[in-house]
């Protein structure tokens, strides 16, 4: 029955997906790329939230709730402050520049070289990082729901790597074949199907945790574990209070508003006034997160928290949906899950053919080549990076500080040199391309060497090194001081002026500041009455 509906559910979102692009025109570069740039705003927020809400959060996050507590909420609820500042100040210029990838404004601003590296740092993170950490949690979410390796009758690492290709193959068919609109579209409907699935977890838990009554399991979980529900982070903990004002808010901002695998849904928007409302209304859906990403993490370390290890606290959410979940519901789940797993994996492979298409192929391979030549090598150079990722993804081990954490922490080598080079090229008009690619290389190259080499160093010693987040912070800052005294010295001959392209209409959302407002005081609102 599980396995039914399961099927039953994947099939129907396949299905949508595939009518709803069935007149879409994929062998155009706005139309794979872009979705025909038709996107409306209900069709974003869906999309940003299952690009955004994958296993990495189900399993990752959940999993560093389990061993510390509702502090790791920062990682949900923050970002829509983040999303405040990409609706209100970035996206107007992203539309008014008609941009289809993020490198493509570099390049206008800076120069073509600029634009180039950019696209190799993204290229890089998504195949070395992003891509396989999501077929890498999707799997483990998923042997751990179904048991999979006794279903299967084999080892623990049969099962995983025959899982992760089973959902990289899947994934590359959406992500190959149907272009944005097909992935836009089959999201929206995962999304819908997530966020009902995703709260019937803490539901059930809690019914189970308080004998049939919901109250009392809040009740029971806050009095057998009130650690658990402090909110801001001590100096030990995974994230300092202090970083929440630091590194925290520059992670956000470069995942909401520069990742080319979630902005691009923004930049599919018909207009400027569809995309804000797409991402304001996601950042309303983006607060409530924590209920599904959080909770259900501490839930299962009052189920299992005298079983499982805090060593293994990525396994805790599979445990969980298996423990509290009947049958039916679980292969509803299931398939919502998959397709959630999916979503960021079609997302980011989807951004990644965008880039090297448009970025790579046509600038350096074949400057003549025309729309459906790009389209085509892109989707090659798309199998072959799927290809790469199945392979580099059973490799990866659960990090000692939890999935989630490892993610972030490893994303800084390439996010803070990008997020640098894109906020001083909007800020500023005089500052030269010699200076982003010195702060791009002198960010990558400082990163690295924190974090792999000098950290270890100091703590090996018996020292205490600052946290990550504060390092990127610390590196943004010197990154920015360089391109300043770079442009001092050496300015631009000409000031950057954006020119309008015309490709949709920029007329704001008449309500989107108010809107801003009342979510930047619902998120401070939160903070105060759980400090």
């Amino acid at each position: 029955m599980q396995f039914v509906v399961f099927l039953s559910f994947t099939l129907l979102v396949g299905g949508i997906a595939y009518w709803s692009t069935r007149k879409v025109n994929e062998s155009t570069q706005d139309g794979f790329f872009l979705g025909g740039r038709s996107l409306t705003a209900v069709v974003i927020a869906g999309s940003l939230l299952l690009t955004n809400l994958s296993t990495e959060q189900l399993v990752g996050l959940n999993g560093s709730s389990f061993k510390e507590g509702i502090l790791v909420m920062a990682w949900e609820v923050l970002a829509a402050l983040a999303m405040i500042v990409t609706a209100l100040f970035l996206l107007p210029r992203y539309l008014k520049g008609g941009l289809t990838t993020v490198p493509q404004f570099l390049q206008r601003r800076y120069d073509t070289m600029t634009k180039t590296f950019t696209s190799v740092l993204f290229l890089s993170g998504y195949m070395i990082i992003l891509l396989p950490t999501v077929l890498y949690s999707g799997a483990l979410a998923l042997i751990g729901m179904f048991d999979l390796t006794a279903v299967l009758g084999l080892s623990f690492g049969k099962t995983l790597v025959l899982t992760i290709i089973s959902i990289g193959f899947v994934g590359s068919i959406y992500a190959i074949f149907g272009g944005l609109k097909a992935v836009a579209v089959s999201d929206t409907v995962n999304a819908l199907g997530l966020l009902i699935g995703g709260l019937m977890i803490p539901i059930f838990g809690l019914l189970l945790v308080g004998d049939g009554h919901l109250f009392h399991g809040i009740e029971n979980l806050y009095h057998s574990h009130p650690e658990k529900f402090k909110s801001l982070g001590h100096n030990q903990s995974s994230i300092p209070f202090g970083t929440l004002f630091t590194g925290m808010m520059l992670v956000q901002l470069f995942y909401w508003g520069t990742n080319q695998a979630i902005i691009q849904r923004a930049l599919a928007a018909k207009n400027l006034k569809e995309g804000q409302k797409g991402l304001l209304l996601a950042a309303v859906i983006k607060i409530l997160g924590p209920l599904i990403v959080v909770l259900p993490g501490i839930i299962a370390f009052y189920l299992f928290g005298d079983q499982l290890s805090v060593d293994n606290q990525d396994q805790s959410y599979g445990l969980l949906v298996n423990r509290v979940l009947p049958p039916v519901l679980l292969g509803f789940f299931a398939a919502v899950l998959f397709g959630a797993i999916l979503s960021s994996f079609n997302s980011a492979l989807n951004s990644s053919i965008t880039l090297f298409g448009l970025d790579i192929y046509k600038q350096y391979f074949n400057k003549k080549a025309d729309e459906k030549k790009v389209v085509r090598n892109g989707k090659s150079f798309g199998i072959i990076l799927a290809i790469f990722s199945m392979v580099i993804a059973p490799n990866i081990a659960n990090a000692p500080e939890g999935l989630f954490s490892y993610l972030q922490e490893v994303n800084g080598c390439y996010s803070i040199p990008i997020l640098t080079i894109i906020v001083v090229g909007y800020l500023t008009k005089f500052i030269p391309a010699i200076a982003a690619k010195i702060s791009m290389i002198a960010g990558v190259g400082l990163y690295s060497f924190s974090q792999f080499y000098l950290k270890g160093l100091v703590e090996s010693n018996g020292g205490d090194y600052p946290h990550f987040l504060h390092i990127m912070a610390i590196i943004f800052l010197f990154n920015c001081g360089v391109m300043f005294l770079i442009g001092a010295f050496k300015p631009r001959a000409i000031p950057f002026q954006q020119a309008y392209t015309k490709q949709v209409d920029i007329t704001p959302w008449k309500y989107a500041k108010i809107a801003g407002i009342g979510i930047f005081l619902i998120v401070m609102s939160i903070y105060i009455l759980l400090a």
